[in-house]
């Protein structure tokens, strides 16, 4: 039905999480109307984020450099370390603009069920992170899963040893709910709100 071409970039729009046939379609004809220098713009900005995106040498987080802005900030606060699933959940943090500490990026959570072990998620990283600096407060900021908390137990568990306030969001946050489809009035009140882990 559509040439070749054109059936290619369908198809590799469909690739995008949420963009089903009729969305990848629209999208297609959309870029057919553009002009050269903004598929160019479209072109260099994908091949370029495969290239200059890597992960940051302290807290894991995504950034361009050796170590990412807020890990280099001197501003910041770096008594208070807050821990999150993936990158994502430290872009909704710092919209809200309410934390000043910094961030640990895990690769995931703990899962059982689908053998996710604590060395999958590079738990190790975040266990000498916590022992060679000066933190006063960990914030264990999951989604509110089975694996989340699983995830916060194993994590309390290895640190109870150490002189370290370890607390996690509250549970304003939806059982079962993703981070990134969290209203920033509800993620606001759930960090505020964390709590011991008894």
């Amino acid at each position: 039905m559509y040439p070749e071409s054109l059936k290619n970039l369908i198809e590799s729009l469909k690739l995008f999480p949420g963009i089903g046939e009729k969305t990848a379609e629209r999208m297609a004809f959309s870029v057919m109307d553009m002009d050269d220098e903004k598929i160019e713009f479209i072109s260099n900005s994908l091949s370029e984020i495969n290239h200059k995106i890597k992960r940051c040498s302290i807290c894991n987080s995504l950034t361009e450099h050796d170590v990412c802005e807020i890990c280099s900030n001197k501003l910041r606060d770096n008594s208070v370390l807050c821990v999150v699933e993936d990158p994502k959940n430290v872009i909704l943090f710092e919209k809200l603009a309410i934390f000043n500490g910094v961030y640990h990026v895990l690769n995931g959570l703990i899962s059982p069920l689908e053998g996710i072990n604590p060395e999958d998620i590079e738990l190790n990283k975040l266990i000498d992170r916590v022992k060679n600096g000066n933190f006063l407060e960990i914030i264990l900021a999951f989604k509110p899963s089975i694996e989340g908390e699983t995830t916060s137990l194993y994590i309390k568990k290895i640190l109870c040893d150490l002189n370290i306030t370890i607390t996690k969001i509250a549970s304003g946050v939806p059982m079962g709910a993703d981070m990134e489809y969290i209203d920033a009035i509800t993620l606001e009140r759930a960090l505020f709100d964390r709590k011991n882990i008894e």
